[in-house]
């Protein structure tokens, strides 16, 4: 496949349900740094990103506004939310151990605590205000 080679991810999206505690979270907490805030009415887009990759960036958007989204849709995303199954991403830190102290003083919502996998990785998981799952896993 010539010409595939030069593909790489540069935005992932989330839902965030209130732009101050997002903002808190991924900067705060997690120590990302804000990139830009797009309003608009009482929506926001916020794009934030780690230090250091400029090319990558998690877009946290309003959820449910696309336009077709039915009542229905909109009422099934809130209950996922709400229960930590609808947004998740995956990150990796130089030192898991370390990394999990970190976000355990800054009071992110522990979900799993620093484990050894037995498919060879040791992670953890936080939830962030939204509910969405923020799993840990210690570089390579």
């Amino acid at each position: 496949m010539s010409g595939m080679t030069d593909i790489s991810i540069a935005q992932a999206y989330l839902p965030h349900t209130g732009k101050d505690e997002a903002i808190a979270f991924y900067r705060d907490v997690l120590g990302f740094e804000v990139r830009s805030e797009v309003g608009y009415n009482d929506l926001y887009w916020i794009t934030v990103g780690p230090v250091g990759q400029p090319n990558v960036s998690i877009v946290l958007t309003p959820p449910a506004v696309d336009p077709g989204i039915t009542d229905d849709e909109r009422r099934v995303i809130s209950e996922m939310m709400a229960k930590g199954t609808f947004g998740a991403i995956n990150l990796t830190s130089q030192d898991v151990d370390e990394t999990f102290a970190t976000l355990q003083a800054g009071d992110a919502e522990v979900v799993q605590e620093p484990t050894d996998q037995p498919y060879g990785v040791r992670d953890c998981a936080f939830r962030d205000p939204a509910g969405n799952t923020i799993r840990i896993a210690q570089a390579k």
